[in-house]
C-alpha cells in the first residue's frame, strides 16, 4: 500500500511541476520579421524566462535575425561585437508569463521560402 501511495504522490508532484512550467513562443530563425519555423515551447530546468532576441548588423541595419524561446534570466542581456569587421548588436527582451514573448509570426512553407530566395538572388543580379 505504501508503494501505491508513493507512486500517487510522485505522479501528482510531476503533474504540478508540468502544469506550472512556463510556456513560450519559439522561433528558431526569423529573417526580415518572418519566422521560418514556429512552435510553442515548454521551458525546462533553469529556463525561467521567455525571450525575444534580435541580432542586427550595424553597418546596414537592414539585415536582422530574430529568435524566440526559453532562456535563463541571467542571459537576458544585450551584447555587441564584430564579425569580419562588421559590428552587430544582439538585443534580448525577457518576460516571465506564459506566451509573453509575442505572437508567433506566420510560418512560410519551404517552397515559398525557396521561391523568395531565388527572386531576391535574381533581383540582386539585375535580372529584373
Amino acid at each position: 500500500m505504501a508503494k501505491v501511495l508513493w507512486a500517487a504522490f510522485v505522479a501528482m508532484a510531476a503533474f504540478f511541476v508540468l502544469a506550472d512550467s512556463l510556456k513560450c513562443n519559439q522561433c528558431s530563425v526569423g529573417i526580415l520579421g518572418i519566422c521560418l519555423s514556429t512552435s510553442e515551447q515548454t521551458c525546462t530546468g533553469t529556463e525561467d524566462r521567455c525571450y525575444s532576441g534580435k541580432a542586427e548588423f550595424n553597418i546596414t541595419g537592414a539585415l536582422n535575425f530574430e529568435t524566440r524561446g526559453c532562456m535563463v534570466n541571467t542571459s537576458c542581456v544585450s551584447t555587441t561585437g564584430t564579425v569580419l569587421g562588421a559590428g552587430y548588436t544582439v538585443t534580448r527582451t525577457c518576460c516571465s508569463t506564459d506566451l509573453c514573448n509575442g505572437a508567433t509570426a506566420p510560418q512560410l512553407s519551404t517552397t515559398t521560402t525557396l521561391a523568395a530566395a531565388l527572386l531576391v538572388l535574381a533581383w540582386a543580379k539585375g535580372m529584373f
